[in-house]
């Protein structure tokens, strides 16, 4: 068979992303502040994008306004001619602090470096590790000791390992370890949560008493509260071991964590929705948002009359385009963030009114079918963004959540049953709280049909202990 070429036409229908489209839709799914410094590096990066400067304007005009219709007041001042110069000068004749008037022409530090970062625990350690006594060997071990702790401070390398990195033996590595974990916070580089307590328990002089013998041998009880069973195995009174063990809850189990880095992390909503004479008001957070133009300068460049090279010319056509472009996506971006919002207020008019408690079962596909876009669309435009409430700051996919059947047949909102159970559980009894399955009884006489599995998990993504972990004490306490 023999191989031959040939042309062959044939006609198809194909989508092309194209560079414009690709970065509408990159902004739409920007949140407010990825919005604000992708505008920011388009002005630095397209001469024909400025900024409208119309506070400005208004306020050079509101000087020249207040300068025509104000005259300047004279002030004349007499001084009468009994005046008492001597008690005048003994009263005020004191060194006057001197004002330093800053030069403008001086390159002065920016206010953010002047801010200072808190203390790491390692650097914490670290600081008191050099103004400690001990020898350059001893600081070399204690420093592999150091960065082998968790955020917890808690050493998570074994005695082994850590010999090995510093090329000694175990014993060095022992004692300079000892003398670590009495560094403040006390506890530190302990190797569990027992070594931990222990530690701090030493350090109150309590290394002989009821308290060190509870951690030591009894963990597990308090652990899971089960105060009647600690009693009864110490053969000692309540009163002591009531005494002990209020001693041990106020020990730090986690002596690492108050040198915690992260930093509270404050949100800006991109919108916010406002309950006005009855009815919800929809404002876009365009807060600090620069409105955009087309310079038109280089406008007037591309007229007839202006002889420029043809390089130039496509130079600033290309430019052009991009910046309309740009300010044509951005205004396209805020409408569609609007009709989204709308549709949400209408389908969760409910939440809106009434709470948490109230929120409906809702898909992408009930907002795109109302607001006639793509599921893909309003998942972009929901996407790292918030929305201010009248019962407060909630992510917009908050909104979007799974049903779950009720007994009378009607679906129920996932996060209306997670809002539920936190408050059953806040109002429970200390002494006797819910179980799982208590929870599902009482779900169920609210018609809602749930597995106790269910209820499992929705407890743990709110961060709520198990039963007998929330359990007082027999003491009341």
């Amino acid at each position: 068979m023999a191989l031959e070429l040939r042309q062959q036409l044939k006609l198809t229908q194909q989508l092309i992303m194209t560079p414009q489209l690709q970065q509408a839709i990159k902004l739409l799914q920007l949140s407010r502040l990825e919005l604000l410094e992708t505008i920011n590096q388009e002005l630095e990066a397209n001469p024909l994008l400025e900024e409208v400067q119309e506070e400005l304007a208004e306020t050079e005009k509101q000087e020249a306004v207040a300068e025509e219709s104000f005259k300047e007041v004279e002030i004349s001042e007499k001084m009468r001619e009994d005046f008492d110069w001597e008690s005048y000068l003994d009263e005020y004749n004191t060194g006057t602090p001197v004002l330093v008037e800053k030069d403008p022409n001086r390159e002065w530090p920016a206010y953010d470096h002047k801010l200072t970062l808190p203390a790491s625990l390692e650097g914490h350690l670290i600081w008191q590790l050099r103004l400690s006594n001990m020898t350059e060997a001893e600081k070399e071990i204690g420093s592999f000791i150091i960065g082998n702790l968790n955020r917890d401070g808690y050493l998570e390398a074994t005695l082994e390992e850590i010999a090995d990195m510093g090329g000694v033996s175990t014993d060095e590595v022992e004692k300079v370890l000892v003398k670590i974990q009495l560094f403040d916070p006390i506890g530190v580089a302990a190797r569990d949560l027992r070594e931990c307590l222990l530690i701090q328990a030493g350090n109150l002089g309590l290394e002989d008493d009821l308290v060190a013998r509870i951690i030591q041998d009894h963990l597990q009880y308090l652990e899971t509260k089960n105060y009647q069973a600690l009693v009864k195995s110490l053969r000692r009174l309540p009163e002591e071991v009531k005494h002990a063990i209020d001693i041990i809850l106020n020990l730090d189990p986690r002596p690492g964590s108050a040198f915690s880095e992260e930093s509270v992390q404050y949100i800006s909503p991109d919108v916010y929705v406002l309950k006005i004479d009855g009815e919800f008001v929809i404002l876009l957070n365009e807060d600090g948002m620069p409105k955009l133009k087309v310079s038109s300068y280089y406008k007037e460049a591309l007229s007839a009359d202006a002889v420029l090279p043809a390089d130039a010319k496509d130079y600033i056509q290309t430019k052009l385009r991009s910046a309309a472009w740009l300010i044509k996506s951005i205004h396209q971006r805020q409408r569609t963030l609007y009709k989204v919002t709308q549709s949400i207020i209408k389908l969760q008019q409910d939440f809106f009114d009434r709470g948490v408690a109230f929120l409906k079962p809702m898909v992408l596909r009930d907002v795109a079918e109302d607001v006639g876009m793509h599921e893909s669309t309003i998942s972009r435009v929901t996407s790292s963004k918030y929305m201010h409430t009248p019962h407060g700051i909630f992510e917009l996919k908050y909104f979007f959540n799974s049903s779950i059947n009720s007994v009378l047949g009607e679906a129920v909102a996932s996060e209306s049953v997670k809002d539920r159970i936190r408050q059953i559980v806040r109002d429970e009894s200390s002494s006797k709280p819910f179980s799982d399955k208590e929870i599902v009884a009482l779900l169920k006489k609210e018609n809602v049909d749930i597995a106790r599995r269910t209820v499992a998990k929705y407890r743990e993504m709110l961060g709520i202990l198990p039963s007998n972990k929330r359990k007082k004490s027999f003491w009341g306490s």
